[in-house]
């Protein structure tokens, strides 16, 4: 599943991640949208943007996480990690972060092992 605020980076890290091997159940544009789909679509795997309008990623991470079986999650954005590097210490809810410029099936297949 992919949450993102952009709907055109929805859209390339959709077809970028099909063409890899991977199927994406949904989509969500913000954390409230992300939590439902989450609920209702159990995917396996969440791609999730950091900067969301209201609840940021790191919240929709903490909730996404907390329920049984939750799925793996994967944090992006448009910066780098540095930029979030004392949250994503702490983050123990996300398995990991790819920067949106980076993004590919083979580093999120990384991150999944």
């Amino acid at each position: 599943m992919i949450v993102d605020d952009h709907a055109d980076f929805r859209a390339g890290a959709r077809a970028l991640l099909e063409l890899d091997g991977f199927r994406v159940l949904g989509e969500a544009a913000d954390g409230e949208s992300a939590l439902e789909a989450v609920r209702r679509l159990r995917p396996q795997v969440v791609l999730l943007d950091v900067q969301l309008p209201g609840m940021d990623g790191f919240a929709v991470a903490d909730r996404i996480t907390a329920g049984d079986n939750p799925p793996v999650v994967v944090l992006t954005s448009s910066r780098a990690a540095e930029a979030f590097r004392s949250r994503l210490r702490k983050a123990h809810s996300v398995r990991g972060f790819i920067a949106k410029a980076d993004l590919s099936g083979e580093c999120l297949s990384a991150l999944l092992v």
